[in-house]
């Protein structure tokens, strides 16, 4: 397995409008995050993704850049990245941002000049349809709900958009197009970033004709022509040997309906494309269909399986972790219990992610054990995705009752709320009302608090980085399950040389019995970790309730 250091780091993502506001207009910024610089070192991050700080109208906080080389007014100059860039490289941490070019704003330069004539140069840098208004291209549904083609009058044209209509999809056919994102990438690099995380990446090359979805009525997620398309390895290998390759950088992409096979074409080792990628099989086992909305009750066997699965089937290529982030509610409201086992669980299921194989993500707030909330009107909400479904859903005739406990369940929004600092007013995020609510728990779940508290959520997660650290098991070992159908238990083992460690997880709330298999006999064995605070080695023990036990010896020969 070859080092990289992007293997061995632990990634912390910051989505800017909610992490530290600098100057009291209620919006966080890039000072902001200078500001939290220390907080992030002492935890013990390596790497520091910026969600979208161009210049935006923000019709999908950001997701909608309207100017590649230049920072929203409200995140603050040029300048101020460029600080945060020189001052986060000083305390050891690498800046990685997003790059969003599977579509840009509609107040995009490039469509703003598109849209004014079919033969003005920037026409094909984005997808048209001549069609009749009323009359669709096609029968696929945008992401944000409706139709993904609106038309234009002025030219008697659709344009493609697969989320906002104020995110017109890209045509990475023109090569122009490829060029442009070529140099909106070495714009970056040479300012000192390290790397980039791509949104919707494998949905940049559509299958030709832009075919209906065959056999189905209404509008309906056109998946298969669009995310893994015909030349999508093409255009990444492309952007990799024009750029990418000049630079010692991490690049993860984000690709939706991928399995580890489809994955390995991105990420596998010899094909200079991307260092690895976000799959998102385990952010379904509380759905069906693929539908976010369509819910059902967590099935956690499921998702000990899908990460089992991964861990299994990546061989030659690297996996990303994480159970959070700015798209998905907070993982100890979805996958623990943020009631009477919330510290428990919460340090359970870092334990998974920073004992299991791959590159570990932690999302802001997720260190501290923050929770969803739950809005009361729908006027409160920011996110369009959860707007729109609640309006679109109204009109079906759905009880407004029932489409609130799905968005206080599903919504995006519960990732976005302000990071809670301390107990002070608005969490100690901003001097003024935020531009969205802060979670009121904010009294009790909040930085300062834990890390006056040697106990706490985020000292845990601070000696868990630091173990793998020092631990290069944790990093590069083999990994094998056991137990494999105990609905309580994921157990499993890293092994690295003459080196292994043994990851025991109780997923439920109830008391597990778990003994470590006798075939394992380990020298010396001791304590790795365990969020109950055992600290003598056992083989047989009863778990409590989403108990984390992890010990670690050499493999006696």
């Amino acid at each position: 397995m070859e080092k990289k250091w992007w293997k061995e780091s632990v990634v912390y993502q910051i989505y800017p409008k909610s992490f530290q506001d600098s100057n009291g207009d209620g919006i966080g910024d890039i000072p902001g995050i200078i500001s939290r610089l220390d907080y992030l070192a002492e935890l013990g991050a390596d790497v520091l993704w910026l969600c979208p700080v161009y210049s935006s109208p923000n019709d999908d906080n950001g997701y909608d850049v309207s100017n590649y080389r230049d920072i929203m007014p409200e995140f603050g100059t040029l300048a101020d990245i460029d600080l945060l860039i020189k001052k986060a490289h000083e305390k050891g941490l690498k800046i990685v941002m997003d790059l969003i070019v599977n579509h840009t704003s509609d107040e995009n330069p490039w469509f703003i000049e598109a849209r004014k004539s079919k033969d003005n140069p920037y026409h094909d840098y984005y997808i048209w349809k001549d069609g009749e208004k009323g009359v669709l291209p096609n029968n696929w549904e945008s992401h944000f709900s409706g139709p993904a083609w609106e038309y234009v009058d002025e030219l008697g044209q659709y344009y493609l958009h697969i989320f906002s209509k104020k995110q017109p999809d890209l045509n990475w056919e023109n090569e122009k197009v490829r060029k442009e994102v070529v140099e909106i990438c070495r714009f970056w690099l040479e300012r000192g970033i390290d790397g980039f995380r791509m949104d919707t990446i494998n949905f940049i090359s559509k299958v030709p004709g832009f075919p209906s979805v065959p056999g189905k009525s209404g509008l309906v997620r056109g998946h298969d022509f669009y995310m893994n398309g015909p030349r999508v390895h093409e255009y990444l290998h492309g952007l990799y040997e024009s750029v990418l390759k000049d630079y010692d950088i991490m690049t993860v992409g984000e690709t939706p309906n991928v399995t580890p096979q489809i994955a390995l074409q991105y990420v596998g080792e010899d094909r200079g494309e991307l260092n690895m990628i976000f799959q998102f099989e385990h952010m379904l086992v509380d759905s069906y269909d693929g539908g976010k909305w369509n819910l059902i009750p967590m099935d956690l066997f499921r998702l000990k399986e899908i990460m089992s699965k991964w861990q299994k089937e990546m061989d030659g290529g690297w996996n990303s972790l994480f159970l959070n982030n700015h798209d998905q509610p907070r993982m100890v409201s979805r996958f623990g219990d943020d009631g009477k086992f919330r510290r428990e669980s919460a340090c359970m299921l870092a334990t998974m992610l920073h004992t299991l194989k791959g590159t570990p993500y932690i999302y802001q707030g997720e260190e501290l054990g923050m929770t969803n909330i739950a809005l009361d009107s729908i006027d409160q909400y920011q996110d369009i995705q959860t707007i729109n479904f609640y309006h679109d859903q109204l009109e079906k005739g759905i009880d407004p009752e029932k489409i609130m406990a799905k968005i206080h369940y599903r919504s995006r929004d519960n990732g976005r709320t302000p990071m809670q600092w301390s107990d002070e007013e608005n969490a100690g995020f901003s001097s003024v009302t935020p531009w969205f609510g802060v979670n009121p728990n904010y009294k009790t779940i909040n930085a300062r608090q834990q890390m006056n508290d040697s106990n706490s959520i985020f000292h845990y997660y601070q000696k868990l980085i630091a173990l793998r650290k020092k631990n290069p098991v944790v990093v590069y070992g083999d990994y094998k399950e056991y137990f494999e159908d105990s609905h309580q238990l994921y157990a499993y083992s890293r092994t690295l040389d003459d080196t292994c460690l043994f990851v025991f997880l109780n997923l439920t709330g109830s008391d597990a019995d778990a003994a470590i298999p006798e075939s394992l006999q380990l020298e010396d064995p001791s304590v790795y970790i365990s969020n109950y605070g055992r600290e003598t080695f056992t083989r047989s023990l009863k778990l409590a309730p989403y108990e984390a036990y992890v010990v670690i010896g050499k493999i006696r020969s």
